[in-house]
């Protein structure tokens, strides 16, 4: 349950705050006993993905498409490729 403070209080002891809040902990700040703030403890978000990042690293054949040889796909009888 998070622990709630008022500003005075939270100004007074703002380093005790954030300790508890490092520790896992939350801080409501109210002012006149009603909630205007949560303290809480930073996690830093993995860097987003561009889209394209990638580009250029991987190149296709030109027949990469095109059916496999019947020696290649399964339960085929042929040995030998054409």
């Amino acid at each position: 349950m998070p622990t709630t403070v008022n500003i005075h209080e939270a100004k007074t002891h703002l380093s005790r705050l954030l300790e508890s809040v490092a520790a896992g902990g939350e801080v409501i700040i109210a002012r006149a006993g009603r909630p205007i703030a949560r303290l809480s403890a930073y996690t830093e978000e993995p860097p987003r993905r561009r889209f394209g990042q990638d580009a250029g690293l991987v190149e296709l054949a030109l027949d990469f498409n095109e059916p496999l040889p019947p020696a290649w796909v399964l339960g085929s009888d042929s040995d030998t490729p054409d």
